[in-house]
Parts: C-alpha cells; sequence; structure tokens
C-alpha cells in the first residue's frame, strides 16, 4: 500500500513539474516577445486593435492558477 502511494505522489510531482515547465515556456515566449521589435510597421489601426487584443489575451491566460 506505501508503494502505490509513493507512486502515486511521484506520478502527481512529475505532473506538477510538467505543467510548471508549461507555464514558464508560455511566460517566456510571451517575454520575448515583448522584447523583439516588430518588423512591419502596423499601419491598419484594426490591426494594431488586434494585436494588441491578442496579446493582453494571451497574457491573461498566462496569469491564471489551475
Amino acid at each position: 500500500m506505501e508503494l502505490r502511494s509513493h507512486q502515486a505522489l511521484h506520478v502527481s510531482n512529475r505532473e506538477d513539474i510538467s505543467e510548471y515547465v508549461a507555464h514558464l515556456q508560455l511566460h517566456m515566449s510571451l517575454q520575448a516577445r515583448n522584447l523583439v521589435p516588430h518588423l512591419t510597421q502596423v499601419t491598419d489601426s484594426r490591426e494594431q486593435l488586434l494585436q494588441q487584443t491578442q496579446a493582453n489575451f494571451e497574457k491573461l491566460i498566462s496569469r491564471q492558477i489551475n
């Protein structure tokens, strides 16, 4: 019985680490996105609004706690 508990704890820890790594990768990609300047100038205000909305949505999702 104790072996099963130990194995379940090990699996749980591995899942927690996987989730943390996925969250960290998302955070790092969002940070990198903010550091790299856009190569093209956005002239269409609708396109600029769409890009800003998408960035805000990604930030919101990355900050949610599961």
